[in-house]
């Protein structure tokens, strides 16, 4: 099996798909119909959670030469596409999936894995993955980590 095919079944399918699942089947969740509105809201964002989880996938893939898990990491930097504008375009993506169910299936429940898997990944960052990323790409990594934010998208189309 592609490692990136092992990769996603473990990182993303697990916290999207399996996590979630068994937050709904331990909480006794028992689904409504959510109003409309609510529904395509929960939809656009599920798109649009879909699209960037697969684009940096790609990235990952093609320009970095590996894949999203640190046992098979990139061998180059990635910072192309959303990774312009922002260091964690994956994880948005992951986050507004997340979202996305939370939404559409009324679960509070959900919706609190999402706020702790944000959390889990702000401490994880900072403590681990940027000191790895610093060491295995040194000066890029981090002009990288000094011009592009973390977390909110840096729409501004200046030269960096």
């Amino acid at each position: 099996m592609k490692e990136w095919i092992k990769s996603i079944l473990v990182l993303p399918f697990n916290v999207t798909i399996t996590i979630p699942f068994l937050i709904l089947y331990f909480s006794k969740f028992k689904y409504n119909i959510p109003p409309i509105i609510q529904i395509s809201i929960g939809i656009v964002i599920l798109f649009i959670g879909l699209f960037l989880l697969i684009w940096t996938i790609l990235l990952f893939d093609k320009i970095g030469k590996g894949t999203l898990a640190p046992w098979a990491a990139t061998k180059h930097l990635v910072v192309q596409g959303p990774f312009k504008y922002t260091r964690n375009p994956m994880i948005t993506g992951v986050l507004s999936i997340l979202t996305a169910e939370a939404i559409l299936l009324n679960s509070i429940h959900i919706l609190f894995w999402m706020i702790l898997f944000f959390f889990i990944n702000c401490i994880y960052f900072k403590l681990f993955e940027e000191k790895q990323l610093e060491k295995k790409f040194g000066d890029e990594y981090i002009k990288y980590k000094k011009n592009t934010p973390a977390w909110i998208p840096n729409l501004c189309f200046r030269k960096k």
